[in-house]
């Protein structure tokens, strides 16, 4: 009987783990702005605030030689998903390639204070 309530168990964890992943990929495919958009006064916070948090990883003002970690690539990358792509992955983290979830340490208008800044180091 034990082996069976686990089995359920884990199968309804499997459930949850699928929907809230459904929940997830349905957010981004609705695609974010960013809410500072064209505001060219915020460049500067958004730069010290990559600095104190992003620039140990990411270097110093989004200059990293490292093709990976390199921000300076999420245009090209992602082309119009970029913001998207970039809130997703700056509150819940990459944890499995090292990176932190920023949620709750930061707020998102620090967060997209900082979109705008990353905005105008991208690469053509």
């Amino acid at each position: 009987m034990e082996r069976g309530v686990k089995r359920w168990l884990w199968v309804a964890i499997w459930i949850v783990l699928l929907g809230l992943t459904g929940v997830a990929s349905a957010e981004e495919s609705k695609g974010m702005t960013n809410p500072f958009d064209g505001r060219d006064d915020l460049v500067p916070k958004g730069k010290t605030l990559f600095n104190v948090h992003c620039s140990h990883c990411h270097g110093p003002n989004a200059v990293q030689g490292e093709r990976k970690r390199d921000l300076r690539r999420l245009s090209r990358r992602y082309k119009e998903r970029m913001p998207t792509v970039f809130y997703t992955t700056a509150t819940t983290g990459r944890v499995a390639k090292g990176m932190p979830p920023w949620k709750g340490i930061l707020q998102d208008e620090e967060l997209w204070t900082i979109f705008t800044f990353l905005k105008t180091v991208q690469k053509k």
